[in-house]
This record gives C-alpha cells, structure tokens and sequence, in this order.
C-alpha cells in the first residue's frame, strides 16, 4: 500500500516526533538505527520532509533533524504520505485500471472505495502529537 521509502518517512516522523518535544535534534545515524533503515535511503527521505517544511534540519556538530513542537498537533500522517508518495493511494484503482470511476467500476471499486476512504480518514486524524506519549512504548514498536 505504501512505497518504502512512504513508511521510512513515517517512521522517522514518529521517531522525531518522540524526541522534538524535548527540542533537541537527532542525528541522521540515529534515525537510521533506530526505524531500522538504509542510511542514504533514510537521508533522502528525510531531504524530502525537510524539503516540504515539516522537519527541521541542523547542519554541523550539533545538528540533525527535528519537528518544530508546536507543529506536532499540525502534521498529520496524511501530510506525509502525500509528500512522498502522491494522492495515488486516495484515488487510484485497487486494480490499477486507467479508467474506473463510480460511472466506470472496476469489479472491486465499490468495496475499494470504502477502504480507501476509511484509510485516508486514519491518516487524517492521526497527527504527530499523538506518538508523543508512551514513548518508550512507540521507540520499540519501531524496532520490531
């Protein structure tokens, strides 16, 4: 459902999300080891949230990457999933047919539309702020 690199960005999300609250930076090293991703993969996806203002990024001795706090309640998992992977997931064919619309069905369309919408609805109302509790809790759940 997701791209790789999709669920390596929600990932470091969560992982930073955890630890911008203390407003301190994480490194590039640590966000790779800890959501168990390639390094230069983890880099590049991180560019890209970067990129798009939802983290912040540190050069130098100190640096690394963070979320600004007070956009913790802002940023939902849908914000990140449209930067790295598109909309395709809210409005592509379940079949990957060109042409199926609510007109136009697929033999899948209808059950797909209501999944689709029930997932795009759990993004949407799942937002940063809430992996900042439980935190050691969520840390292994990243691990697994």
């Amino acid at each position: 459902m997701f791209s790789k690199a999709c669920k390596y960005g929600i990932k470091a999300m969560i992982y930073l999300a955890l630890h911008s609250a203390e407003g301190s930076y994480c490194s590039l090293t640590d966000i790779s080891a800890n959501i168990d991703s390639p390094l230069a993969f983890t880099s590049k996806v991180l560019q890209q949230l970067a990129k798009n203002k939802l983290i912040v990024s540190l050069k130098g001795v100190n640096g690394g990457f963070r979320i600004e706090t007070k956009k913790l309640s802002k940023i939902n998992l849908l914000h990140i999933v449209k930067i790295i992977d598109g909309e395709s997931l809210l409005y592509d064919c379940g079949l990957g047919l060109k042409m199926c619309s609510d007109t136009k069905p697929c033999p899948i369309h209808k059950q797909y539309s209501l999944i689709r919408e029930e997932i795009r609805k759990m993004l949407e109302n799942t937002s940063l702020i809430d992996f900042s509790a439980n935190k050691k809790k969520q840390v292994l759940i990243l691990l697994r």
